[in-house]
């Protein structure tokens, strides 16, 4: 695929994003969009971003469940590229009017102390870790009647809009990161139970692959950055008026409320 086609669909997301447009599927008129080329695309995208005056603050995983990789055909997760625009204030406040499809889903964050550059394994990364703390990552996909390929979700950002990291920030150090039980509540009625297992087996693994992930793209993680390592359970549809919390064992809680 040519740049100048790269940057004709990075164009086709940003503005869908910016405008709160519904978009057809680009593989719809780009059957030649490959999984590497869509993550040209997603940088592309986020460079229209930076050029706006945002930064890159971090990098999130997606499709981290071992259940959906095996539906979609996949033998590693996705990931997306978190940006100054996206973070929320632990109990603040979203607007639903500035989304499309908003659905919540509850995460464990890695926020680094050090640089992070694959390959490593799960207890290399952890060591580059300064710190762990509960997320609620809000996805909001731009795609007409949520019908989209892989391609398509990479090329979309993989759905990032907005995320919550919690106040309590524990060290990594001590923590049983493979089996951390968490309930999510929406206006204080528990929706979803879950366990950090679901998370790639381990929240640690799903790092250490982010970080090989990128390696072979020739990039890495940088001190400072967060990292949301992945979905823990269904994500949810949100509505105005919502107050979404979740409470994950050793690590604390995060919360987000929703305003027209």
């Amino acid at each position: 695929m040519t740049n100048d086609r790269i940057q004709q669909l990075a164009e086709i997301v940003d503005s869908a994003a910016m405008n709160l447009a519904e978009i057809g599927m680009l593989t719809a008129d780009a059957p030649d969009l490959t999984i590497d080329a869509a993550y040209e695309v997603q940088e592309a995208s986020v460079e229209r971003r930076l050029a706006r005056g945002e930064r890159v603050i971090g990098m999130k995983m997606g499709l981290t469940s071992r259940a959906k990789m095996e539906q979609m055909g996949v033998h590693e997760p996705i990931y997306g590229i978190l940006t100054s625009s996206m973070i929320v204030n632990d109990g603040a406040a979203i607007r639903i009017s500035e989304l499309c499809h908003p659905r919540i889903e509850p995460e464990v964050a890695f926020i680094l102390s050090d640089d992070l550059e694959g390959p490593v394994s799960p207890a290399q990364a952890l060591m580059a870790v300064g710190g762990v703390c509960a997320a609620l990552e809000v996805i909001d996909s731009r795609y007409r009647d949520f019908k989209f390929t892989l391609p398509d979700v990479i090329a979309d950002n993989t759905s990032a809009v907005r995320f919550v990291l919690g106040s309590a920030v524990t060290a990594a150090d001590w923590l049983n990161l493979g089996n951390l039980g968490m309930v999510m509540e929406v206006n204080g009625a528990i929706v979803e139970t879950g366990s950090s297992s679901a998370i790639y087996d381990n929240p640690a693994r799903s790092l250490a692959e982010l970080a090989n992930m990128l390696a072979r793209r020739g990039r890495k993680l940088h001190a400072g950055q967060i990292v949301l390592s992945g979905g823990a359970t269904a994500a949810i549809p949100l509505k105005a008026g919502d107050r979404v919390r979740v409470e994950i064992d050793e690590i604390g809680s995060a919360e987000i409320r929703v305003i027209p």
